[in-house]
């Protein structure tokens, strides 16, 4: 049997034996699920002619992948199919791990460029630097290795070594290091250090399953530092765990406050996520960063801070994702997550936003620059909330921040610097750096003491321009 047939049959047989079920279960989805039948029937119509008659040979996976997805994409811009491959990715993320040497890399002038080594990890203990480019991996070239090629000949089992060669820009020199493959943890604070004697700050990446407890660390970290102020940073967090997000707020309360609760279409899924009141500290303020692109997670900390009046929040209104999803693992170890629920704050705001005009315009909405004036112009339309101490706040969709700060507040040609696809900044840092390295024994004495010099000013903008920027 073909690999077309046996995963077609599968997907029609479940699909059928589902809604027959259905109307054994619940008499009155008879005659809808009648109609879903004939619709499969139809369906399968459509592929048999497909596969005999279309003028070239059809890739059936990506072709059902797009029918799933299609499907899918009705519902909500939320609900989705997962193929394998993009879950086992995904699953990284979250479990907070994976297997390979630790780097973040990008591929810049066709060569595997090192952006950082994981703190720790195999490349970081074989001396790999930022501005590092890998040349050879196994004594074959690397020039022009796409992305997934590199994971595919960087990770691998622990214990395992993997042989490169690496070619060092600033120092002009060119050298070979095997590196033993070990567990690379995936953090989820990415930053975490005193700005000043009194402000500590923490930017958080993600809500996975180590979360919670890194972001405690950290606190305990620069309280013993002095900290009595925190800039907590979630711009760009695009969410996670659920619960990673109640036990990170739990950090900021001493009292049993509701932090979110969700509801869905059964009667009694209504769920309620309180502070402990055992865990968390309110002796020191509290500004949260967020964007448009913080969602999900990060808007259930913030809509908490701000409903519990516990901190300022700070920045653009956020995304507004607030869809709880169910995840499924299916016969082919892909994955359905399916919308169950909606998220609201301690007030009763719904953080997602309204997506009736389809998936394109939803996520079109989120990249229109003129988003924040367009928002504040429909202001008297949207539901207005009391938080704790009875500030008016407001719904209709994502945290609008207590105070407005445009992400977008460079001038043009900042813009275009920083979004240069070679990386510019990058680059001129990276020669720096290997200059002044051994200057600065801590990230914190660098901080307060580094300042850069009107020489390093102008050979920064003759670098910028030297690569196309002006």
């Amino acid at each position: 049997m073909s690999h077309l047939k046996k995963r077609f049959i599968f997907f029609t047989a479940s699909l059928i034996v589902f809604f027959v079920g259905v109307s054994f279960v619940i008499p009155a989805l008879s005659s809808r699920s009648s109609e879903i039948y004939e619709k499969i029937k139809t369906l399968n119509q459509i592929i048999s002619i497909v596969n005999e008659n279309y003028v070239e040979p059809v890739d059936w996976d990506e072709v059902l992948d797009g029918a799933f997805h299609g499907m899918l994409e009705k519902l909500d811009p939320h609900s989705s199919y997962i193929p394998k491959k993009q879950l086992e990715v995904i699953s990284e993320q979250f479990h907070g791990k994976f297997e390979g040497i630790g780097i973040e890399f990008d591929i810049l002038g066709g060569y595997i460029t090192v952006i950082s080594p994981i703190v720790g990890s195999p490349s970081d203990r074989a001396g790999l630097q930022p501005g590092d480019q890998i040349i050879e991996i196994e004594y074959e070239s690397a020039y022009k290795i796409t992305k997934e090629e590199v994971f595919e000949k960087l990770r691998g089992p622990k214990g395992s070594s993997v042989n490169i060669t690496v070619s060092r820009i600033a120092d002009k020199k060119t050298f070979e290091v095997e590196i033993i493959r070990d567990e690379i943890p995936i953090y989820s604070v990415t930053s975490s250090f005193m700005l000043d004697r009194e402000t500590g700050y923490i930017q958080l990446r993600r809500f996975s399953s180590t979360t919670s407890q890194e972001v405690s660390d950290a606190l305990n970290q620069l309280r013993g530092e002095g900290m009595t102020q925190l800039i907590f940073d979630l711009r760009t967090n695009s969410g996670g765990y659920l619960e990673q997000a109640v036990d990170v707020t739990d950090n900021f309360f001493v009292s049993s406050d509701t932090i979110v609760y969700t509801e869905g279409r059964r009667s009694g899924s209504r769920k309620v996520y309180r502070a402990s009141s055992r865990k968390g500290d309110e002796d020191y303020a509290l500004v949260v960063l967020i964007d448009r692109w913080s969602a999900s997670a990060s808007e259930i900390v913030a809509g908490a801070i701000q409903d519990l009046d516990r901190g300022l929040i700070v920045g653009e209104t956020s995304f507004g994702k607030g869809l709880v999803q169910q995840q499924w693992i299916l016969n082919d170890d892909s994955a359905l997550r399916v919308t169950i629920g909606r998220y609201y704050t301690p007030s009763g705001r719904l953080i997602q936003r309204p997506y009736g005009d389809g998936t394109h315009e939803y996520y079109r909405e989120l990249a229109d620059e003129n988003r924040e004036a367009r928002l504040d112009s429909l202001i008297t339309d949207r539901p207005r909330y009391k938080t704790k101490s009875g500030r008016e706040v407001y719904g209709g969709g994502g945290i609008t921040p207590d105070v407005f700060v445009a992400l977008e507040n460079r001038s043009p040609e900042a813009r275009k610097l920083l979004r240069n696809e070679k990386r510019i900044t990058f680059n001129w840092g990276t020669e720096i750096a290997s200059d002044i390295r051994s200057d600065w024994l801590s990230e914190s004495a660098f901080i307060e003491g580094y300042h850069v010099s009107e020489d390093q000013l102008s050979s920064f903008f003759d670098y910028a321009i030297q690569g196309g920027v002006s």
